[in-house]
């Protein structure tokens, strides 16, 4: 009989501490549920049915980009960006050549229509084909938010910080004089030309001196607590780019960007050992193959994906947890579209290892009598704002999905702007191309 009882209040005890687990892991259930989905501002209920229907391409010549508006049947409408600036046609007929298959589907499927359509295209990794993924992966992803009522970063993990570090750009002293006067904390300097023209394979020392004495005068206006990188964009061979960046050390530059093309990694990887100062790149490279080998390699520890050219938001949050692993920072690049930069925007608030943000440029934009803005003024019904070098989380990007709009007059706007292209750069001494 004790040994029955004993079995018995074992028994008792054990079904009691089962239902218990079993009512904790409802209770979790239910709060995580209430954590993801915003009931009051989700647009539709999680079991409705949702489809694409349609795929809306809106070229934005003054940014150099495409917009896409992803059209479903139950009236939610995400945004998109995918671009290869200069290609804007290109690019365009790949985006489109994806609705045959996304019509129909449901959008909330993201990672198996990244999947689906990475992998049955049979050519991977070019960039024409991945910026058409970016574009409708970001819609996708806005269309997952706004469903569920909650911002993007929340699906992603939820935010690791408050705000976004974000860094102007600067050409010459004048040109810092106006980032500082902007509200930026930090920027990058482009060194491209010296007294007058572009570098060649290996330089002399007046062409040396010229970069010295403008990066000397801008560190001279910014002082000694802004960071302060250098954009080398690439358009240096080796033996040059290695004497600029010995020669720009004195400055304690914040990073050296694109000291080489990326395509010649293995090289990049030996000079990134020469110098204290670490190497930024990647704004042309995509998916996480390719910087996986750049990882690897050792060649940069400043990671610059961009969202709208490497695979979208699913794309760069792999890139970014796989640089983690290797102690590597993000720097994500976003020069283009404020649609991209805020899906960019949504990664970078998830993620530990951020370093800074890029906002868009204008180059493109012409000088007519609509007020635009790296901010996004006139592509955006609500522009971004900007404090003490930041863009907080908080009122900028805390809706639902993206968190932003389309301007209405955003089409109107763009009417006769004509495509951008990228200019030939010519050596003066001998009339040859250079890179860029």
């Amino acid at each position: 009989m004790k040994i029955n009882s004993r079995r018995n209040w074992i028994k008792q005890i054990s079904a009691g501490i089962a239902g218990m687990a079993i009512a904790e892991r409802s209770a979790a259930a239910i709060d995580y549920e209430k954590k993801i989905i915003n009931h009051s501002k989700a647009l539709i209920d999680p079991k409705d049915h949702l489809k694409i229907t349609k795929i809306e391409i809106i070229p934005v010549h003054t940014m150099r980009t495409i917009f896409i508006k992803m059209h479903t049947n139950a009236g939610i409408i995400g945004l998109g960006e995918g671009t290869v600036e200069g290609r804007i046609p290109t690019t365009t007929a790949a985006i489109g050549e994806l609705e045959k298959y996304l019509i129909g589907q449901d959008p909330r499927r993201v990672s198996h229509h990244w999947q689906a359509i990475y992998r049955q295209a049979f050519y991977r990794g070019g960039i024409i084909l991945t910026s058409a993924l970016s574009a409708v992966d970001i819609a996708m992803w806005d269309i997952k938010g706004k469903a569920l009522g909650v911002p993007i970063y929340e699906l992603l993990g939820g935010p690791n910080r408050d705000r976004i570090r974000v860094y102007g750009q600067a050409q010459t002293p004048e040109g810092a004089k106006q980032v500082m006067a902007e509200g930026y904390q930090s920027m990058k300097v482009g060194i491209t030309y010296s007294r007058g023209r572009a570098s060649r394979y290996v330089e002399n020392p007046d062409f040396i001196q010229g970069v010295v004495e403008n990066v000397r005068a801008i560190r001279e206006v910014i002082g000694p607590k802004v960071d302060m990188g250098i954009e080398l964009h690439g358009d240096h061979q080796q033996q040059a780019s290695m004497q600029i960046i010995k020669a720009l050390e004195q400055f304690t530059p914040w990073f050296y960007e694109e000291p080489l093309q990326f395509q010649n990694l293995p090289l990049m990887a030996e000079m990134a050992k020469k110098t204290p100062v670490p190497f930024a790149t990647g704004e042309r490279m995509v998916t996480k193959w390719q910087f996986r080998d750049l990882l690897t390699l050792g060649a940069a520890s400043l990671l610059q994906p961009d969202v709208t050219h490497c695979g979208g938001i699913t794309e760069l949050k792999a890139i970014a947890t796989m640089a983690e692993a290797f102690y590597a920072g993000m720097l994500p690049h976003a020069k283009e579209g404020i649609v991209g930069a805020v899906a960019s925007m949504h990664v970078a608030s998830s993620i530990p290892n951020l370093v800074a943000h890029e906002l868009p440029g204008l180059q493109a934009a012409p000088a007519d009598n609509i007020q635009r803005s790296y901010l996004g003024k006139s592509y955006i019904k609500k522009p971004l704002t900007m404090k003490d070098g930041h863009i907080e989380i908080k009122g900028n990007i805390d809706a639902p999905g993206l968190g932003i709009e389309l301007d209405d007059n955003l089409i109107e706007n763009e009417r006769n702007v004509p495509e951008w292209e990228f200019p030939v750069i010519i050596d003066s001494f001998d009339n040859s191309v250079l890179d860029h």
